[in-house]
């Protein structure tokens, strides 16, 4: 595309020239132009030089469009429609609107947050399609490219409960969700329960244990394993996997403990016979967040989704409770 070619174009030539197609007649189409005869005799004679066609002959019965003139006239709604498109401010309907959306989450939210609102979202904007994928090392530098919309993962809170938003790339915004904090779950006949029976559930024996972990954005270590490094402590890890469901069948059929967000027990329990005990030391509760990229703050289909997440989000925790 030319852009200087295009900016010697008169685009009002091109409604005058919608209307002269469909009225053919340079009287009707000035009435409707509230333009004189003289005035749209002139913009067409523009029209002629500019589409280097004659456009219409004039006959005893008006006027007769030429081959591309007629080839014009299938082209033209569309792009006039295109183009008074591009002149209205951004919108949304939700009931109507066919946009994709796409969405990164960490795997643990899948289970979790997942069905909160995914119903009401779908019932609401039945033709919006929403992709989603899972959360990775790469997540964050995707939502600052665009190449997703929105994230969904777990951050750290700092024990005032405050999210630490100063380790958030430069450009994401964030909402939060929910609040959420470490527990363990062990196999219903694991020897280490009647030592929580019997108060001796601490840091040393639960160091003293063997443990599952779940890889999360390729590491290795979740913050709980840097808060341990920081006291010289260190948790004997078996096993890591890349999911929560695939340590929770390991917990099950293993001595192995699996540290892991509270709100992922319950769909864990679902599967297996695992019996939760709380993390034995206190450690700073962590928040699930929604994240997004700045430039879409006042974008109208962002924003809706934004708000039915977070709302839907909002309303299931408080009935659960």
């Amino acid at each position: 595309m030319n852009i200087d070619n295009l900016t010697r174009i008169d685009l009002n030539l091109l409604v005058i020239l919608q209307v002269l197609l469909e009225e053919q007649s340079v009287t009707r189409a000035a009435s409707r132009l509230h333009l004189s005869q003289s005035a749209l005799s002139k913009s067409l004679t523009r029209l002629r030089n500019s589409l280097q066609d004659p456009l219409f002959t004039r006959t005893a019965h008006g006027l007769k469009p030429t081959a591309h003139a007629l080839q014009l006239k299938k082209q033209l709604p569309d792009l006039l429609q295109t183009l008074y498109q591009l002149t209205q401010a951004p919108s949304f309907e939700p009931l109507t609107s066919e946009r994709h959306f796409s969405i990164s989450m960490v795997e643990s939210a899948y289970a979790t947050l997942l069905p909160y609102y995914i119903g009401p979202l779908l019932q609401q904007a039945p033709n919006v399609r929403l992709d989603v994928f899972g959360w990775s090392q790469n997540s964050m530098l995707d939502l600052q490219q665009g190449k997703v919309d929105f994230g969904i993962t777990g951050r750290d809170l700092t024990d005032d409960r405050r999210l630490q938003v100063d380790k958030l790339p430069e450009g994401i915004a964030y909402s939060t969700l929910f609040h959420d904090q470490q527990i363990c779950l062990v196999h219903a006949s694991h020897p280490i329960l009647k030592m929580v029976e019997q108060g001796h559930w601490n840091l040393n024996s639960y160091l003293a244990q063997n443990h599952v972990q779940v890889r999360c954005e390729g590491n290795e270590w979740w913050a709980l394993d840097y808060y341990l490094a920081s006291q010289n402590k260190q948790r004997n890890i078996i096993s890591t996997l890349p999911d929560f469901y695939g340590a929770a069948s390991v917990c099950a059929y293993s001595d192995l403990i699996f540290t892991l967000p509270s709100s992922f027990v319950p769909h864990a329990q679902k599967l297996y016979p695992l019996k939760q005990i709380p993390l034995p030391f206190d450690f700073a509760p962590m928040a699930y967040v929604l994240l997004w990229h700045q430039r879409n703050n006042d974008e109208p289909g962002h924003k809706w989704i934004r708000e039915m997440i977070c709302n839907s989000v909002a309303n299931a925790i408080n009935n659960e409770r």
